[in-house]
Parts: C-alpha cells; structure tokens; sequence
C-alpha cells in the first residue's frame, strides 16, 4: 500500500495543474488518470481555447481570471514553453444580449479596457467580420489563446520536476474514506493519502452521483475551416470572437498555422456520457457551421481540414463546483466546468491545492459551492465507495 499525503485523481487540465501546485509546496502526491498522457476523450485537448477577461458569465469569475493570466505566465516562464497568445476579443451580438451586455458589466465592475464598436466601425478594424447593422461588439485587449496540450504537458513537467508520482493507463475503481484519510484502488493495488482531490471531468455523474449535484454531459463539435484567403483571418487582423447571432451561440478563433479556423457551437449538443459520446461527425453537422461562420465571416469556411468532439459537464447554472466534500473534510472537488473553464486551470489547481491543504483559500469562490444546489452528505452507499 503507497503512503501519499495528496492522490490526485484525473489529469486534464484541472488535475494536472492541481497536482503541479500540490507538488511544488513540497507534499508528496500521486496523480491517476484513466488514459495516456493528453489523451482527447475528456475535455482538456483540441490545440486551441480562448481566454478572455470580460467574462460575460458573471462579473464574479473577473478576480480569478486575473490570477489565472499570471499563473499562466509563470508556468511558461518555468518551463520555457509558449501557452498563451493575446489577440485580444470580441463580445459579438444585439447591444442586450448576454455576450455583450454580460462582457460589459463585467468590464464596468471591475475597471477592465474595453471598447464598444457598432458594426461598421467593427468591419472597418476587422475586415474579417459582417455583422448586422444592429449588432455591436465589445472589444477586450487582453483576450488570447491557450494551447490546451501544451499546458497539460507543462503541468505534468512541472509536477514531476516536483517530485509527484504521475500515473497514466491507470483507472480508479474505487475509493473510500478511512479515519482522517483515503483509501484508493486502482488495478495496482490500494494507495492511501491524507487527501483526496476528484478532477474527474465528464466522468463526474458518475463518480460524484450520491453528492446529489445535477451534472449533465454535453457532445461539442468543433470543425477547423481553411479559408480562402487565410491572411484576412490572420491573428494580426481578426482576434477571438463569441457570436450571439440568431443561429445560436458560436465560438471562433483566427487562422492558426497548422490549425485553419476553429468555430465551434456553445449552447447546444447532445446529451452523452463520458463513455457514449458519439464520435463521429456528419456532414449535416459541419455544413451548420460551415453556413454560420461563412455568414458572418465570408469566406472562412471554404474547406475542411479537421473536425473535433469534446464534452461539456454542465451544471444548471453553468458555473463551476469547486469545494471540499460536504461530509469528508479531506475529499476536494473540482468538477462541472460547464464549457468554459480550461482558462482557469492554473488558479484552479491553486485553489484545490489550497483547500486539499488549508482547507480554505483566499480566492472569492463561494459562488461555486456545492451548498447552491442543496448537495446532500450521503450516508453509506454514496460516494463513500467510487
């Protein structure tokens, strides 16, 4: 049996970070994931996410996302690796609609550089877009680009370089809690640790079922467009966009060397599990966004060059759990990151590191506790034995 003082299970972006700052304050920590080293059945792959500042979500995310930006440049500057490209971002649609008027108040509340600019002034700077007449977009310097596979591998250096044991091809089948510490079992055997941080991604209902939090797994398509004239949609001419267009809610990203154009849908997608995601695309489903990007960004989508699946855990109200478990003090939870959490990765492996520790942080996360949906302690038979 190992003797741990933290067991990390799941190593996406979440728990990859999580055991990284776990390690580098000095604790011996074991990370378990199910699959090989950035694997892409979870939600933490696709070689490009966008990070912005503006949160239109809620103004509440603003202080973390700051954390997050330096963070990220901290783990490059330990591990010598590029993650993070500013382009700065667009907020697009009707001037009360939740992108903007959601980016708005979050840049009024907390002070952030913004510009707002109607369509014709949004034309004229970003040749790239037409926009309807009554549209506006809200522009934010500071929004960029993240290389998902980059930065999980950098946490993973940066862990290991820290002296954490990581484990890949190694699924957990259950764990329990004993006196003040865990139990985990895997096919290896049982390890034991004085702490337990859950990063199970969308492998969450199942493994967090008796907590009583209503997740729900999300299909997200993304397809990669070449355009027809790929200087246009260049990084230097086009930053990351968010439309709320009659269509639907859509995300999207300039021509990336090697990648074309992602553009990707946010507020619909089947309902799967981790385990019966459908993988495969049809061709209904990339004409759809073919349609939509080309509508507002002519000549975007002139050819195909990749196409994605991923999942969103979704909770009600798409903000994230991040918490101790309600009857184990020693269990951590950071789960149901709703579609748009992989920016946050760095400040959410610190705050789990924290509250696996401390048992507090001084990060604002009480708007993400399991308390707001009524999560119940379960007795024998909930989450006691995963």
């Amino acid at each position: 049996m190992g003797q741990w003082d933290a067991i990390v299970v799941g190593l996406g972006g979440m728990g990859s970070a999580t055991a990284a700052m776990l390690a580098r304050r000095g604790v011996r920590v074991l990370g378990l994931e199910a699959f090989e080293p950035l694997h892409t059945r979870g939600s933490s792959h696709g070689r490009s996410r966008i990070i912005r500042e503006a949160y239109f979500e809620s103004p509440d995310y603003v202080p973390l996302i700051r954390r997050a930006y330096e963070l990220w440049r901290e783990l490059e500057g330990l591990t010598g690796r590029d993650l993070l490209r500013i382009t700065g971002g667009l907020n697009i649609g009707h001037p009360q609609s939740a992108f903007v008027a959601g980016a708005l108040h979050s840049a009024r509340q907390h002070a952030l550089p913004h510009e707002v600019l109607d369509a014709e002034v949004t034309a004229s700077r970003f040749p790239a877009l037409r926009l309807p007449s009554d549209f506006v977009a809200v522009y934010e310097p500071h929004a960029g680009i993240l290389d998902p596979e980059a930065c999980v591998g950098a946490f993973h250096s940066v862990a290991v370089e820290a002296g954490a044991s990581l484990r890949f091809q190694e699924p957990v089948r259950r764990w329990r809690v004993e006196g003040d510490g865990v139990l985990v079992e895997t096919d290896r055997g049982i390890e034991r640790a004085e702490r337990l941080v859950l990063t199970p991604g969308p492998w969450a209902p199942q493994v967090l079922g008796g907590l009583g939090v209503p997740l729900r797994v999300q299909r997200v398509v993304n397809v990669h467009f070449e355009p027809d004239d790929p200087a246009r949609f260049a990084p230097e001419r086009l930053p990351v966009y968010l439309l709320d267009v009659r269509e639907g809610d859509y995300y999207g990203f300039p021509a990336l060397p090697g990648q074309g154009i992602k553009f990707g849908r946010h507020d619909r997608g089947e309902i799967c599990t981790a385990d019966t995601i459908r993988r495969e695309v049809s061709a209904q489903e990339v004409e759809a966004l073919r349609d939509v990007l080309n509508r507002y960004l002519p000549g975007a989508a002139t050819s195909v060059s990749r196409v994605v699946t991923c999942m969103y855990t979704m909770t009600p109200d798409a903000h994230f759990v991040i918490d101790r478990h309600l009857e184990w003090p020693q269990v951590v939870i950071g789960c149901g990151f709703s579609g748009h959490g992989f920016k946050f990765a760095s400040v959410v492996g610190e705050i789990l590191a924290d509250l696996a520790l401390d048992g507090r942080t001084r990060h604002p996360i009480g708007f993400l506790s399991l308390r707001r949906f009524g999560a119940r302690e379960p007795g024998t038979g909930g989450v006691r034995d995963q």
